[in-house]
């Protein structure tokens, strides 16, 4: 006989997972990149053992830094917890708190995240941490437009910005994902997500290259504790991102249609494979394309702002 669970035990298990797995993520992605380059590399689980090693770490604050250096890795956190709530992790259908927000909404809260650890970093003082919020602020104003640009047109290719109306949407037939209006809609973000997690076009993801650095550099004048957290919010942004894309956009499958334990455990199992090989796809484009200038970013996220200004004159010219 099958355990059912309560919707309110498995509402809590979507944050959860993100929040447990998403350093492993970030293990077998490092993994998979030392492999390709013909090193050794770090244990799978080392982003687990960083973190417990940090949290162990006295932390300190520099001269002048006002009790917002200190909060933000936190809200940061409740920022990227709070996303996996509205969007399909575990189920295909709207858990209690599923459907309190849409698609651009989950996005807002991604952005209010990075926003608050760039504000942080700015106002620590430091050059390098001043350096990459500037970096992120800027490029930033480039690539949430684009973003938004590509939640509408998911929207008129589905006619809803719900992400698990969408999701239903592309399970419903296998001719959903190979439209060109769909294709074209999902490389985008795909694109946007290969810069905000680091892998390209300019940065190295561990490097610490100030010429290139954006997401490292932010957190620099952090220590301890509330530099395990950032890291943590770093991995956690990572895994909702691949999320969005793989249960909205591409691969909707393997989700529990129902709240019996067997199902929703098949679909913790499913979300990390496809997790895993999104992950061995970025590293692998990582470590096969040359870096970019810091200014050809703009003409990269232009690239994909056209794709989905493509989606959308292929959805009205009937490609859709």
């Amino acid at each position: 006989m099958s355990v059912v669970l309560p919707a309110q035990a498995v509402q809590a298990l979507q944050p959860l997972t993100v929040l447990i797995a998403a350093p492993g993520l970030s293990g077998v992605i490092a993994t998979v990149e030392a492999r390709m380059q013909g090193r050794r590399g770090p244990r799978v689980l080392q982003p687990y053992f960083d973190l417990a090693k940090l949290f162990r770490k006295e932390s300190m604050a520099p001269i002048g830094a006002s009790w917002f250096f200190l909060t933000a890795p936190a809200v940061a956190i409740v920022c990227y917890l709070t996303v996996p709530l509205l969007i399909p992790v575990l189920t295909t259908f709207g858990l209690p708190l599923g459907y309190m927000g849409d698609i651009l909404g989950g996005g807002f809260l991604l952005a209010l995240g990075s926003f608050c650890v760039a504000v942080a970093a700015a106002e620590s003082g430091g050059p390098y941490a001043q350096l990459g919020a500037s970096r992120s602020k800027t490029f930033g104003a480039i690539t949430e437009p684009v973003m938004l640009f590509v939640v509408f047109t998911v929207a008129l290719v589905t006619t809803t910005d719900l992400p698990y109306v969408q999701a239903a949407t592309v399970r419903s037939s296998a001719e959903q994902i190979i439209r060109p209006a769909h294709l074209l809609a999902s490389v985008a973000p795909f694109l946007v997500i290969l810069y905000e997690t680091a892998r390209i076009p300019v940065e190295t993801h561990t490097g610490t290259n100030e010429f290139g650095m954006i997401e490292e550099a932010r957190l620099f004048e952090h220590s301890g504790p509330y530099l395990a957290l950032l890291k943590w919010g770093s991995a956690m942004k990572q895994l909702i991102l691949y999320t969005i894309l793989i249960d909205v956009f591409l691969a909707p499958w393997g989700l529990s249609s129902s709240t019996e334990a067997g199902a929703v455990g098949v679909a913790i199992l499913a979300l990390l494979g496809k997790s895993v090989l999104l992950g061995c796809v970025v590293a692998t484009i990582d470590n096969t394309f040359a870096k970019l200038r810091l200014f050809k970013i703009t003409e990269f996220v232009a690239a994909a702002f056209l794709l989905a200004v493509l989606a959308v004159f292929t959805l009205y010219l009937g490609g859709g």
